[in-house]
């Protein structure tokens, strides 16, 4: 996360890294056009772009986000992103059904707009510990509120590996996956964002990669790398060593791909 965007490219160039996920805020820091002219002159595959949400107590700031989520509908349709997902929002005193309100009324003509224009939007599972950007935690209030506003789903395994009837319902909402997130996660770890390498963790990432393909997902898959263990590993180690331990689990057509 505190890379640039500049740093990004280099370290993809220079793991041979042809399929990526991208984050608005470093798209944003160099200017939206430069960012999609480097994506598009780098030949990157981009699985998706992740976003920040809106503040779903607070109407007077949905304006600005919106703006700001409408120019970035423009350059994932200009970089060919498979989605554009955003978190849940900030739900501050709503409760759970009046925080589905208020997204529904914030990001529908954003939706609306990416639409028309061939853009998929999304919502992902945040940790719970994470109520400043989202307020839909578990995969089943995901898969409820993707289908009640009309949105893709990205899936952080991360946010609900523990969960009870997983496999259930993976099966009942893989219609309204858009990309499936992976990393590893140590038990006793207290930080909401750590993450581990595929592998060194305790998360069942083979069963649920298996579960996710034996449904119907075809991909994209992302390997999301960030916290304190990453960077004290460094990511020119520890993403090869992720990309390693999770070809087995992918069929070769994906595993190919490089996802990250």
């Amino acid at each position: 996360m505190g890379f640039t965007f500049d740093q990004d490219l280099e370290l993809w160039d220079e793991l041979g890294i042809e399929h990526v996920g991208l984050y608005l805020d470093k798209l944003e820091a160099v200017g939206l056009e430069a960012a999609g002219e480097h994506v598009r002159a780098a030949g990157l595959t981009v699985s998706s772009i992740a976003c920040r949400g809106f503040d779903l107590a607070d109407r007077a700031t949905w304006g600005a986000r919106r703006r700001a989520l409408d120019a970035a509908v423009d350059v994932a349709a200009g970089v060919g992103a498979g989605c554009l997902f955003i978190t849940a929002g900030a739900p501050g005193p709503l409760d759970f059904d009046e925080a589905v309100h208020a997204l529904e009324a914030a990001v529908g003509p954003v939706r609306q707009r990416a639409a028309a224009i061939g853009v998929a939007i999304a919502i992902e599972n945040s940790n719970p510990m994470r109520r400043d950007v989202g307020f839909v935690h578990t995969l089943a209030d995901a898969v409820e509120v993707a289908r009640r506003l009309d949105l893709g789903l990205v899936v952080e395994v991360t946010n609900c590996w523990f969960e009870r009837q997983l496999d259930r319902t993976i099966a009942e909402g893989v219609d309204t996956f858009r990309v499936v997130q992976l990393s590893d996660y140590v038990v006793g770890d207290t930080t909401a964002s750590e993450r581990a390498v595929p592998g060194d963790g305790d998360i069942p990432l083979a069963r649920l990669v298996r579960a996710t393909l034996e449904v119907g997902f075809a991909g994209p898959f992302e390997l999301e790398m960030l916290g304190p263990r990453i960077e004290a590993e460094g990511y020119g180690k520890a993403i090869p060593r992720a990309l390693a331990a999770l070809a087995p689990m992918l069929p070769a057509g994906l595993s190919d791909r490089h996802p990250t």
